[in-house]
């Protein structure tokens, strides 16, 4: 349950400034909108369905099945070890698309053949050049603290990017650009209702300090973990990196997803499981199985 004392005011805090800020309106009227309750259903890897405030999201759409490969690039191949809690066929109607970063274990063949290319897509300015010339709706590219205003009828949407690394050092420059997002929901008020914090495939480094610096309460944050590996070296945050995230983003709660999917995930979910009881942080995360869903009231 993601409960806060006071609604923060629709921004950033006072002083700071966007570096670009776009408007993006996708209905006029649709009716009334809940604002005291939200789900995420866990489909698998980083893709989850999001539902708040009239808004339906999907992020980072995987939905090849358990024997499928992705090719990571540079002649890298992973297999799935699971499938999807749903297939893209039983996908409801969207109103947006999030994408960290393209990779295929985050956007794969069956998302690029199947999804409805006239869905607005939010992602880096390296997949939206891709998605574009692929005859998808030209996506809005984010660099980092970019944003995005989303109307729709009262309800409003702004979507941030945030930093994050895919790869230390020289193995930065052959993986893909990556983004975390910050998603705040207001009503026609203004007031910002949920703040929630996707991490996308990055590792705990020095600009994720900034973002409890803008963001100094964050309602709910998803956890992209796996402690991914490639040419040996750890490209995603795995169970300890996962646990002191937590303690620096410090959302009042979380949920793990990104994990156990993929061959190339060697940190499983139970590390983090077992790192968080260590930590004491056990009342501060919910874990979801694949088809599950977080209900939550705001």
């Amino acid at each position: 349950m993601v409960k806060g004392k006071k609604r923060h005011k629709f921004g950033t805090l006072e002083g700071e400034r966007y570096i670009l800020e776009r408007d993006l309106i996708l209905s006029d009227s649709v009716g009334e909108i809940d604002l005291e309750k939200g789900s995420v259903f866990f489909v698998g890897t980083a893709t989850v369905i999001i539902r708040y405030a009239g808004f339906t999201i999907l992020t980072d759409p995987n939905f090849l099945h358990a024997g499928d490969h992705v090719h990571l690039g540079y002649g890298l191949h992973s297999e799935r070890l699971t499938d999807p809690a749903i297939d893209i066929e039983d996908l409801p109607p969207l109103d947006l698309l999030l994408l960290s970063h393209l990779h295929g274990d985050h956007f794969d063949r069956v998302a690029e053949e199947k999804l409805d290319k006239t869905v607005p897509i939010v992602t880096t300015p390296h997949a939206a050049r891709y998605l574009e010339g692929k005859g998808f709706r030209p996506p809005a590219a984010l660099k980092t603290w970019d944003s995005l205003l989303v109307h729709k009828g009262d309800a409003r949407l702004r979507i941030t990017a945030m930093p994050g690394t895919h790869a230390p050092g020289p193995l930065r420059k052959v993986l893909p650009p990556v983004m975390g997002s910050m998603l705040e929901f207001a009503g026609a008020e203004g007031g910002i209702q949920l703040r929630m914090y996707i991490t996308g495939d990055t590792l705990l480094y020095d600009r994720l300090k900034e973002i409890p610096e803008r963001y100094p309460e964050i309602d709910l944050a998803l956890l992209h973990l796996g402690g991914t590996r490639v040419l040996g070296l750890l490209v995603t945050m795995d169970a300890k990196q996962g646990v002191e995230a937590m303690k620096l983003i410090d959302p009042r709660m979380a949920v793990p997803i990104h994990y156990n999917d993929y061959t190339v995930f060697k940190s499983p979910l139970e590390d983090f499981k077992k790192a968080i009881a260590e930590a004491g942080l056990e009342e501060r995360v919910r874990y979801l199985a694949h088809g599950e869903t977080y209900e939550f009231e705001v």
